[in-house]
């Protein structure tokens, strides 16, 4: 497999099917998926990340069959549409369903929230499965990538964790591929000083990602520690995760990517 691009563009999927948000079109959720993976191709982003995110609130570790379904269906339309490397984030951390989607429509990788240990979170203690799904890769889809969270946001670690066990539990004990640090939210910008330290625990050959919080302002400081960047709510109108894609912030980010070797 080739190795996945170091630029990452979110597709940030309208209300599927079953969750409380859904409008009642599953060809408007593909629709929008399609439009929007286009006009970050259109532009220059070299891989993509699909997520369900309109589907708040949302479940631990399990998905209803429905969703399921639609993401699958949503992974293959942008797949087609673009041919480019994606992987595949199933909501709030069902990193099994994650991994049969991936499976099935060829995505390079797959974002896991809470890969080993507990984070406490607003769907309650999320308990991390390293133990299943690495052994359910190793039978289904061993080229699929494990990109996993440490202290991931919207969460509380338990007393005592820090960033740099939390680290090596991660890569060491969890068998991730990639670590991504992020900010306390969606959208909001990881500590440089965490981040440093998680550069500096990150065992060698392991990617460190930032996977939330990245813009044009803090690109320069984000890529002297991290090897990677998911970018999703910078590209959007007022830079709000929900909101439509604002070309203009698309253009100007992938600029300053070009820049700094990540496009």
């Amino acid at each position: 497999m080739s190795p996945i691009p170091r630029l990452v563009g979110m597709i940030h999927l309208l209300p599927l099917p079953g969750s409380p948000g859904f409008k009642g079109s599953i060809d408007e959720v593909l629709e929008t998926a399609v439009a929007d993976a286009g006009k970050l191709a259109g532009v220059g982003f070299p891989a993509l990340l699909i997520e369900n995110f309109g589907d708040a609130p949302f479940h631990a570790d399990r998905s209803d069959p429905e969703t399921v379904a639609a993401m699958t269906l949503a992974a293959q339309v942008v797949s087609d549409a673009t041919a480019l490397p994606f992987g595949v984030n199933v909501l709030r951390n069902d990193a099994l369903t994650a991994l049969g989607i991936a499976a099935v429509t060829g995505a390079a990788f797959i974002r896991v929230n809470v890969l080993t240990g507990v984070m406490y979170t607003d769907q309650g203690p999320i308990v991390g499965r390293a133990d299943e799904l690495t052994r359910r890769r190793a039978a289904l889809a061993p080229e699929v990538e494990i990109w996993a969270d440490v202290l991931v946001k919207h969460a509380t670690p338990p007393p005592g964790l820090d960033i740099s066990q939390a680290v090596e539990d991660t890569v060491v004990r969890g068998l991730a591929d990639a670590v991504i640090v992020s900010g306390a939210g969606t959208g909001l910008e990881p500590d440089l000083q965490e981040a440093g330290l998680a550069r500096s625990a990150i065992p060698k050959g392991t990617r460190l990602v930032i996977g939330s919080g990245a813009d044009v302002g803090n690109l320069a400081q984000l890529v002297e520690v991290a090897d990677s960047v998911i970018v999703g709510s910078s590209l959007k109108a007022d830079g709000k995760a929900g909101a439509p894609l604002d070309m203009g912030r698309v253009t100007t980010f992938v600029e300053a990517a070009r820049h700094h070797g990540l496009a």
